[in-house]
């Protein structure tokens, strides 16, 4: 099966990943997008900017892609973050953020060749318990997120990837993602 971890920084998207990999050592673990492309030597902004953002949207769809073949694989993240992240901070840099043209038919590929997206919300309380960085960002795109996945706000194709929401303490999150796989 081919999944995708979605969420806002600090929501335990990796957490959830390493705890997979470690039950389910047949599949192959593949990076966020950030650090494939800061291993190349991608300079990036001190914060979050657009461009850096769309480099990283390009690169989530360039891995997905790339390993379009890979039957077991997880994503650390997918291009639905980065379109929430380009959403909220377009509008702190003043302007509005729509993905057109090539970019949105390489979007609809990438997320058209995953078999579950598993979203991650915020929950209350926190389960990190130490500073997380850029917190209002964080707040923004978990909201945004929900209503790209509660409320289907892009539209997503009814022949996409399905879609779930984890909640809970770390074993229930896996267990419940192993009964989604046995299921």
């Amino acid at each position: 099966m081919r999944i995708a971890v979605t969420g806002t920084h600090g929501s335990g998207k990796t957490t959830l990943i390493d705890d997979f990999i470690a039950a389910y050592p047949g599949y192959e673990h593949e990076q966020e997008p950030y650090w494939a492309l800061a291993q190349l030597g991608t300079p990036f902004a001190d914060g979050a900017t657009s461009a850096d953002l769309e480099e990283q949207l390009d690169q989530s769809c360039g891995m997905i892609l790339a390993s379009a073949a890979s039957p077991d694989i997880v994503y650390d993240r997918c291009p639905l973050d980065f379109i929430a992240y380009l959403e909220v901070v377009a509008v702190q840099e003043g302007f509005e953020w729509t993905p057109s043209g090539k970019l949105l038919g390489r979007i609809e590929k990438a997320l058209g060749s995953l078999d579950l997206v598993v979203f991650l919300p915020l929950s209350r309380p926190d389960e990190i318990d130490v500073a997380i960085e850029l917190p209002r960002l964080r707040s923004k795109v978990d909201a945004r997120l929900k209503a790209i996945i509660r409320d289907d706000e892009l539209g997503l194709p009814e022949d996409g990837p399905n879609i779930i929401e984890l909640r809970g303490t770390r074993s229930e999150r896996l267990a419940r993602l192993g009964a989604i796989l046995a299921g």
